[in-house]
């Protein structure tokens, strides 16, 4: 592939590589978009059909939510601030604000293994009902792709131990930065179509 270097653009957009890269990765988001998508109207339609299991309003903790959801808004504000401070060419700023929001996301899933845990204690399971179960395939694969960004960042901080700032790492940082704002986005939605009509409702 082609490393020729592109003068006066973010060290990410460097290289010819660095681009081609970052409009690949906002074709595989699109692609992110249609499956929650696909599981947002899956779970609208099957939003009633709780047959004899629990609720959701009788098992949503407003608390542990409200919680789960600013740590993952102040996640994607920490990245942000890794890819300005990756910018402006500062490693050691980089690489705290992505351990930061990589402590924020693994404390986000704890709070979510810690909700799965209560509700299957309450004897709501995925097989409880349609409903639980459109509602745990939405939420756990929501979980599923944190945990992925989590295992990738680990994997990005290491190279930038190893290798510094770089166009190479400079793409890594500011790719993984779009999927985990990517997240933060799909989190509001669960945040308000989920848990707060679920609440409600």
């Amino acid at each position: 592939m082609s490393e020729n270097v592109h003068n006066n653009v973010p060290l990410e957009y460097s290289t010819d590589e660095g681009q081609n890269s970052i409009i690949g990765f906002w074709i595989f988001l699109a692609a992110e978009i249609s499956l929650f998508a696909t599981l947002f109207a899956t779970y609208a339609v099957l939003f009633s059909r709780t047959a004899d299991a629990m609720e959701p309003a009788e098992l949503f903790q407003p608390g542990i939510v409200l919680v789960m959801t600013v740590l993952l808004l102040t996640s994607s504000f920490t990245c942000g601030l890794a890819i300005h401070f990756m910018r402006q060419g500062s490693l050691k700023g980089t690489q705290i604000l992505l351990g930061i929001t990589l402590l924020l996301g693994m404390t986000f899933i704890g709070f979510e293994i810690y909700e799965f845990i209560h509700y299957v204690s309450e004897g709501v399971t995925l097989q409880s009902s349609a409903y639980w179960s459109a509602f745990y395939i939405l939420a756990g694969t929501h979980g599923i792709h944190v945990m992925v960004g989590i295992g990738w960042m680990i994997g990005i901080i290491i190279q930038l131990f190893q290798h510094g700032l770089t166009a190479f790492t400079a793409r890594k940082v500011f790719i993984v930065g779009l999927y985990w704002h990517f997240l933060d986005v799909i989190w509001i939605f669960i945040f308000t179509g989920v848990y707060l009509i679920g609440m409600v409702v």
